[in-house]
């Protein structure tokens, strides 16, 4: 009875006019009474062809299908669930569109597509850069000399190429061809540019880096979407791809090559000399900031930077200072965890989310604890701008701390760290921004609460 029950509502729901034409619903001892807002949309007589259904009687602004005593309980119930669960799945609907309306803004329209382009390389970024950290680790230690030329070799081929990865994957995002774009990418690293002079100055393999293999792919979807348009059908397999690899070479050898070069370079320089001169100043900024950045998708635009950097200098020394924000975060959790005892609900959450932030994946604890509370947040960036004063601190000494891949962080960061003095100090210097980064978090968190509850709340939470 009761799959036939909610068959029969399912049945009707669409042929009264749907979720959004009822306005009321009731029943008498045989009858389903539903409220209408407009009695045209109201199909009669399928109503009457639904199995189960005796007859159907209708006035202005309802509708009354006979079913018959005790069915139409059942059948009414059924209705209900039925329309409950469509009208919340529409209101899902209208917020997931609201939202993304919101979100289709120029700015994180362009980050999503940056990210598109360079999150599929993070696996090959991190595989080869444990293996780079790893044959370090061998070369120092004149271990297995006969092996490490093997994995200097297969842990440096896959960033020779980086470029080449970059252009396919650009010209997929903004929807060219994906093998002209990285046809036309690989122009930066062909060895032979070097004979090649643009502005007086010989190009080197490699100059402008991802930068520059970003703005050739970009330049080659414009020219083939160009030719697209205007070369006839029956030539276009053999122009469109010859003009858009020769324009688009060109350009990147006489133009794009050398101006991507300076930027990267000024890049690299930048990044130096703010660790050299501000580093705790730079630390406690780039530390304090990054949880809001990852809560609105902007950390995305610095995924380019940091590949700008691990091309140059074999790492990027900005990931251990924003990695530092996670451990506020966890620091900030633990905090709240041992101060809301009786929410059982919460430090359930706290206790599922701590693996993960330990590891640095943030968002479970962001969006589930200290965005939520309001203030946990807070006192969470104020450990991780601890966290990075620290690491930033000894940059200022001269010992720089870098990452030779980006992705993991946290806990996950060490097999990837190094530096300018050799991996062991900087994962010694890493460890101690770790840890300033949960003490600072924790405590300013634990300080922040009010009596037993959350903070700026005097009453407790009670468990669910």
């Amino acid at each position: 009875m009761q799959r036939s029950s909610y068959d029969t509502a399912t049945a009707l729901l669409p042929l009264v006019g749907g979720p959004g034409n009822v306005t009321s619903v009731a029943h008498c001892m045989t009858r389903l009474r539903v409220g209408l807002a407009d009695r045209s949309l109201v199909d009669a007589a399928a109503v009457r062809a639904v199995p189960g259904v005796l007859g159907v009687v209708a006035d202005a602004d309802t509708v009354q299908i006979v079913i018959g005593p005790g069915a139409v309980v059942t059948v009414t119930a059924e209705f209900e669930k039925l329309l409950s669960a469509q009208r919340l799945a529409a209101r899902g609907a209208e917020l997931r569109a609201d939202r993304a309306r919101r979100n289709a803004t120029p700015v994180k329209t362009a980050l999503r597509r940056v990210a598109d382009i360079f999150v599929p390389l993070i696996p090959a970024l991190i595989g080869c850069g444990v293996l780079a950290g790893l044959n370090g680790l061998l070369v120092n230690a004149g271990w297995l000399p006969w092996l490490t030329p093997a994995l200097a070799a297969v842990a440096s081929g896959f960033m020779a190429l980086i470029s080449v990865f970059v252009g396919y994957n650009t010209a997929k995002v903004f929807g060219g061809t994906p093998v002209l774009g990285g046809a036309v990418a690989a122009v930066v690293v062909y060895p032979g540019v070097a004979k090649v002079t643009a502005f007086g100055v010989a190009l080197a393999p490699g100059q402008g880096g991802v930068l520059g293999a970003l703005a050739a792919a970009l330049l080659a979807v414009g020219v083939e979407r160009w030719c697209r348009g205007r070369v006839p059908d029956a030539l276009d397999v053999l122009l469109t791809p010859t003009v858009t690899v020769l324009v688009a070479g060109l350009a990147t050898l006489y133009g794009l090559m050398y101006a991507a070069g300076l930027v990267s370079s000024a890049i690299g320089t930048a990044a130096n000399w703010l660790l050299a001169t501000t580093g705790p100043l730079a630390g406690l900024v780039l530390g304090g900031l990054f949880l809001p950045l990852v809560m609105l998708g902007l950390h995305q635009a610095l995924i380019p930077i940091h590949t700008t950097l691990i091309q140059q200098q074999g790492y990027t020394v900005l990931l251990p200072l924003l990695a530092m924000a996670g451990a506020g975060q966890v620091g900030a959790a633990l905090a709240v965890y041992a101060r809301l005892r009786h929410d059982t609900q919460l430090r359930t959450t706290i206790r599922s989310a701590l693996p993960a932030g330990l590891l640095g994946v943030g968002e479970p604890l962001i969006y589930g604890v200290s965005l939520p509370l309001g203030r946990p947040f807070l006192t969470a960036c104020a450990g991780g701008a601890a966290g990075g004063a620290f690491v930033g601190f000894f940059a200022v000494l001269g010992d720089r701390v870098g990452a030779t891949a980006i992705g993991p962080s946290g806990w996950a960061l060490f097999p990837l760290l190094t530096g300018n003095r050799g991996p062991a100090l900087a994962a010694a210097i890493y460890a101690g921004g770790l840890l300033t980064g949960y003490a600072v978090g924790f405590l300013a968190t634990y300080a922040g609460f009010s009596g037993a509850g959350v903070p700026g709340d005097p009453s407790p939470r009670r468990s669910r």
